[in-house]
């Protein structure tokens, strides 16, 4: 499959700059090189990388440790950047709009918007509840949870039974340990913790979490929050300081509004070559994206495996050449940061768990940060 017959310039607009948008972003000097303009529109002049985020929470990273300036890495390069948020597209008129209002034109585009949690209903105040997403309030979130664990004791509540919530959950539980002894973290994991993964992982993880200081409760949905009271829809409930939410992702609901092709849970319709069926010109990877050919799950990993794929086909898009199909490959590493400078490691049959998983994962992490950098 090809792009379209070379134009005489055309404008390439990345919506977002997330991790499957890194290789393009790096490679701007070459798209301009081939007489095409670029650009980038971002909430922020930096993203933060999701795989290091809970770090924060603890005494591992800060955020310089875990960020990319994107505007200075886009601006270099002679590409333009657009600090703004997406809310909406026209496939039709080829325009992107803009929470400003703003509308940006483009001959092609690729979206890396991400994914947002699902936020209850919540009553009373709530100054106090967070999201995991996005990464950068993490670290206000930790800044807060400290200062107050400094004036008494504080019930830290993380909400989610998946990778996040327990990496967020193992963190708090480090910070918490700097404060009030008394000071505790209960990390509500749905039905049950870490369900999608194998036993060994979940009884491990389990293990280090509560020898970390975290109370694990299962006791299912939430379904609201009334002045930091928590009601599940067991019929539990249970009274915190501070809530954070690290429940399950969705994409933005304005491809579905746009009428562009989606799949089950929102995210952009795209074919083997991250292509939208019904408008070429249409691009997209990360958490934004729902693979015709095979459900993926929202793990960082594919974002990364998507980068060169994606860099390659807006490039042959357009100049006009072949496309390359994204293979999204088989299994992949596994690693939680669980707090305290402990994970859990897992590769197929084999798993490791404790400082070595972390050290692992802190080497991987790093690197990827400097590739980028």
């Amino acid at each position: 499959m090809t792009g379209l017959p070379m134009k005489k310039r055309q404008h390439l607009v990345l919506a977002g700059a997330g991790h499957a948008h890194m290789v393009t972003m790096a490679g701007i000097h070459e798209i301009r090189r081939m007489g095409h303009d670029v650009t980038v529109v971002g909430p922020s002049d930096y993203h933060y990388y999701s795989g290091m985020g809970p770090g924060m929470l603890g005494t591992g990273y800060t955020p310089d440790d875990i960020r990319f300036a994107v505007r200075r890495t886009v601006e270099d390069q002679g590409g333009e950047f657009v600090r703004d948020s997406v809310v909406g597209v026209d496939p039709v008129l080829r325009e992107l709009k803009l929470a400003s209002g703003g509308v940006i034109r483009y001959d092609l585009i690729s979206f890396n918007t991400g994914s947002h949690i699902a936020v209850p209903d919540i009553i009373g105040s709530r100054e106090r509840v967070y999201t995991v997403k996005p990464i950068e309030r993490l670290y206000q979130a930790g800044q807060e949870i400290e200062l107050l664990a400094q004036q008494q004791a504080v019930t830290v509540a993380v909400v989610g039974g998946g990778p996040a919530g327990a990496e967020v959950a193992g963190n708090v539980a480090e910070l918490l340990e700097q404060g009030d002894r008394s000071s505790r973290v209960i990390l509500f994991a749905g039905s049950q913790l870490l369900a999608k993964f194998p036993a060994a992982v979940r009884d491990k993880s389990r293990m280090i979490l509560e020898e970390n200081g975290v109370v694990v409760k299962e006791v299912g949905h939430l379904l609201s929050i009334d002045n930091y009271c928590l009601h599940f829809d067991s019929g539990a409930s249970e009274n915190a300081d501070f809530v954070i939410l690290a429940t399950g992702v969705h994409p933005a609901s304005f491809f579905r509004e746009a009428g562009l092709g989606t799949g089950p849970d929102g995210g952009l319709l795209v074919n083997s070559y991250l292509q939208s069926p019904d408008f070429p010109e249409i691009f997209g990877g990360g958490d934004c994206i729902w693979f015709d050919e095979r459900p993926l799950e929202k793990v960082g990993v594919y974002a990364v495996r998507e980068n060169p794929v994606l860099f390659q086909n807006l490039k042959a898009y357009l100049q006009g050449d072949e496309l390359q199909r994204f293979e999204p490959g088989g299994g992949y590493l596994l690693i939680f940061n669980l707090g305290k400078r402990r994970g859990v490691l897992r590769k197929n049959w084999f798993q490791i768990s404790g400082r070595l998983a972390f050290l692992v994962k802190d080497w991987i992490d790093r690197r990827f940060m400097e590739k980028f950098r």
